[in-house]
């Protein structure tokens, strides 16, 4: 295996995997859904942005990237329009948490010292601690690092650049501007452009209802204004989210600034 700037497990052998975990590359373990993201994302949004933010660390920063957890956790309507739409597949809680844990107790056993955990699906956040405590617990070396929101801190001046129109909030950014906006960047021949269309709940509290109001769930599952996104803002949230990943694993895996030999 020639010393990798970073690669798809998927796509490696597993003598390539053995080295490379022999090596002490950290592992990144995408957790997405298989979820509606309106009529003009694909279902598997969730996993292809985290994939691809671990991508473009990994060419700062040698890493393996893990097959993402495809499905998530339920989805909420107020965040991902709920589950009433087509094509959504969630787990329960509880064996979100099992599997998450059987994943991460596998990338131990297979070698890797030092793992993170990527989440993009908003509703698995609640879900992800403890399955990578218990882990961590059965597997002593092993130094697992959680990244629930992959967010960074941005400015007012800095949301003010990315949203003109004013930001939304990160509650309704499903199937919006920013997902849009870095689907545009990391698989724009995935994009429905003929269907990209404007659309929010007619009412949007800072409560959760169970069953949820017909009123809380747009009909076409966007949250917001995906009319609004482009390239050159998906561009910034995918360096910026990168630069998150980056140094999140640097700091709490002590790897060096520069490439390894």
């Amino acid at each position: 295996m020639d010393a990798p700037a970073g690669g798809l497990m998927e796509l490696m052998t597993w003598v390539e995997v053995r080295e490379a975990a022999a090596r002490g590359l950290p592992v990144v373990l995408p957790m997405g859904s298989t979820e509606q993201h309106g009529p003009h994302l694909p279902l598997n949004t969730d996993c292809v942005i985290p994939v691809g933010i671990a991508l473009e660390t990994a060419k700062r920063l040698p890493l393996v990237v893990a097959p993402p957890v495809r499905f998530g956790a339920r989805s909420r309507p107020l965040s991902g329009g709920g589950e009433g739409f087509a094509g959504t597949l969630s787990l329960r809680a509880t064996t979100l948490m099992n599997t998450l844990q059987e994943v991460l107790e596998a990338l131990a056993r297979t070698g890797f010292r030092r793992i993170c955990v990527l989440n993009w699906h908003y509703e698995n956040a609640a879900y992800l601690w403890e399955p990578c405590d218990l882990a961590a617990a059965n597997h002593p070396g092993v130094r697992i690092l959680l990244i629930e929101d992959p967010m960074p801190q941005f400015s007012e001046a800095e949301l003010a650049e990315l949203y003109p129109k004013g930001f939304p909030g990160w509650d309704v950014e499903h199937a919006s501007i920013m997902e849009t906006s870095l689907m545009e960047v990391l698989a724009p021949e995935s994009i429905r452009h003929e269907l990209v269309a404007d659309d929010e709940a007619a009412r949007r509290p800072s409560w959760d209802v169970v069953p949820a109001p017909d009123e809380f769930i747009p009909k076409s599952g966007v949250l917001w204004h995906p009319t609004e996104a482009s390239r050159e803002i998906g561009q910034r949230f995918l360096e910026d989210c990168s630069k998150r990943l980056e140094e999140a694993l640097r700091s709490e895996f002590g790897l060096p600034a520069k490439p390894w030999p």
